[in-house]
């Protein structure tokens, strides 16, 4: 069973559920998370309303990066068995983006290497990200957040700096 997809197209969360548990009877869990494109970026700014999420990838790598998460999930939860399916492409609000599911023989290793693997997806998988917006499109950078989440696994990431952090141009005092 291929565990890791990258596609255009939807996919069928209760078929691949059932792909993923198939005939197995050690399995004791299955636990998934689905994620979609949210129509706003920030709750109370009209002016951040997202019309389309367009996702990139650079093949060949994306799956090999999303493959060796699952390896690291194993070891560390007990995986029986993993998918990750990640959309790329122009997507709507209010579509999916993101399987991931997992199977184990308890439910908490299940919501553990379900947790451990968006964690891991959101700060290492190679992914490129530009929302449109009535403002135009802008490339979405890495949150502070994603990262904070990763150490929880005792992981480091630094692909955000803190929303304080000035950038190299005001650093240098070349911003405009």
């Amino acid at each position: 069973m291929i565990r890791v997809r990258i596609q255009e197209a939807d996919f069928d969360v209760g078929a691949e559920l059932a792909a993923l548990q198939g005939e197995r009877t050690d399995v004791g869990a299955v636990a998934s998370f689905v994620g979609c494109v949210r129509g706003r970026t920030h709750e109370n700014a009209r002016e951040d309303d997202v019309s389309a999420l367009t996702l990139e990838h650079y093949p060949g790598m994306t799956e090999r990066a999303i493959e060796a998460m699952i390896v690291e999930a194993e070891a560390r939860c007990g995986v029986l068995g993993a998918t990750v399916i990640h959309r790329v492409g122009r997507l709507l609000p209010g579509e999916r983006i993101v399987l991931v599911a997992v199977t184990s023989s308890h439910r908490r290793d299940a919501f553990q290497a379900c947790e451990f693997l968006m964690d891991y997806l959101k700060t290492h998988a190679p992914f490129w990200k530009k929302e449109t917006t009535p403002q135009g499109e802008r490339w979405v950078d890495a949150r502070v957040a994603d990262d904070a989440a990763l150490a929880r696994w005792g992981l480091a990431s630094a692909n955000a700096a803190p929303d304080d952090t000035p950038s190299p141009d005001e650093a240098r005092g070349d911003a405009p």
